[in-house]
């Protein structure tokens, strides 16, 4: 496993850790337990908190949707198991809603201190972290949001179709992909790294240019 990158805490582009951790589903390595797919590794303050409820709601509202990109979902706080278990049930019994991905019971911050997910002046609980994983396990993107602002799962399944495109097709994702202002669903050719290559690129017919710098596609899924 690499070396973390000069800090305490893995940054995008690192390896994700390798980890052995206790989840409502059993015992599992991460990020072994989910070789060749893509997960989101998120946590939440603390379970039987609104905020944190409605987040689990969306995500289990979503879970199918991951799966379809070959996405795995696996959350994380610092209670014990039998608090994650009781919650799910709660929120089984209450709001019929079935979470069906693991969670891990951090219950002594290992893994959040070892992820940077507990956060000077947020008391002990976990800050909303996400990380994206890719199926080499490979940290693709990060972010953090405080205990009073859930976070937008639509996002996150954006985000995991995007890095899913600008990988196959090595391009650019555009702001507001796939409804981005200027180019709509389209997406953004690498700038040119020669001369020749830039004039010839607003002689093309392969994609439409604003600039020799700034060229955009239509890709055919």
């Amino acid at each position: 496993m690499e070396e973390l990158t000069g800090s305490k805490f893995p940054l995008i582009g690192d390896q994700l850790p390798e980890m052995e951790v206790q989840t409502t589903q059993g015992k599992m390595k991460l990020p072994d337990v989910f070789s060749g797919k893509w997960f989101v590794l998120f946590s939440h303050p603390a379970d039987f908190t609104p905020v944190c409820t409605t987040e689990f709601v969306a995500f289990a509202k979503r879970h199918e949707e991951f799966r379809k990109l070959n996405c795995e979902l696996i959350g994380l706080s610092i209670d014990q198991v039998f608090s994650h278990i009781k919650w799910i049930e709660w929120i089984k019994e209450k709001l019929d809603v079935e979470i069906q991905f693991p969670v891990i019971a951090d219950d002594t911050g290992k893994v959040a201190k070892k992820l940077g997910m507990i956060h000077p002046g947020a008391g002990t609980s976990t800050v909303r972290a996400v990380f994206l994983v890719d199926p080499k396990a490979v940290i693709r993107l990060i972010l953090f949001y405080p205990a009073s602002v859930g976070r937008n799962m639509d996002e996150i399944l954006r985000v995991v179709k995007a890095f899913q495109v600008a990988d196959k097709y090595k391009v650019a994702i555009p702001a507001n992909w796939p409804n981005n202002e200027l180019m709509k669903d389209e997406v953004i050719i690498p700038p040119p790294t020669d001369i020749a290559t830039a004039y010839k690129r607003l002689k093309s017919k392969e994609f439409e240019c604003y600039d020799w710098w700034l060229c955009h596609k239509k890709i055919e899924e």
